[in-house]
């Protein structure tokens, strides 16, 4: 990108050192270091970002052409068939049956009710618990307390696994 010499870059060390002086030249040159680091990141940021758009509108325009070409295939199939055959084939998906419980448009509704729904399995209801306002907390039935964890004992190889 850009053309510099050694030449010229023996110029600009020479005026660096006059200007900024060879005691603060270190520090000034990891500033600049830091700096060109930062712009490159910025750059491969940047530069990686458009090559995603660019992948993208390409897989956006094949998605088009292969879906194009996928019809077409279709459309041939479909047109060899029916020469084939003699009469017209469905290519896509089959229709969607209608319950047997709703009357298909035009058609009057049966008289049979549905059947009934499976009953719920029961399950136990939670226990009531009675709160007193400014006081202890009691209740009709309260679950025992869990014991506290007890940590496991060391295995020493003479107990059976």
């Amino acid at each position: 990108m850009f053309d510099v010499g050694f030449s010229e870059l023996l110029v600009i060390l020479i005026v660096a050192v006059v200007v900024i002086g060879p005691k603060d030249l270190p520090l000034a040159m990891r500033t600049a270091g830091r700096w060109i680091g930062k712009m490159r990141r910025i750059s491969a940021h940047f530069r990686s970002g458009i090559d995603a758009m660019v992948r993208e509108a390409e897989l956006e325009d094949m998605e088009k052409k292969w879906k194009a070409q996928n019809e077409e295939i279709i459309r041939r199939s479909a047109a060899l068939t029916e020469a084939e055959a003699g009469a017209p084939v469905m290519t896509g998906p089959p229709p969607v049956e209608t319950a047997a419980s709703e009357p298909a448009p035009g058609e009057a509704a049966s008289d049979t009710p549905p059947p009934p729904l499976p009953p719920l399995p029961e399950t136990p209801l939670p226990r009531p618990v009675l709160v007193k306002l400014g006081g202890d907390t009691t209740s009709a039935a309260i679950d025992p307390p869990i014991p506290p964890f007890q940590p496991a004992r060391p295995h020493t190889g003479d107990e059976d696994v």
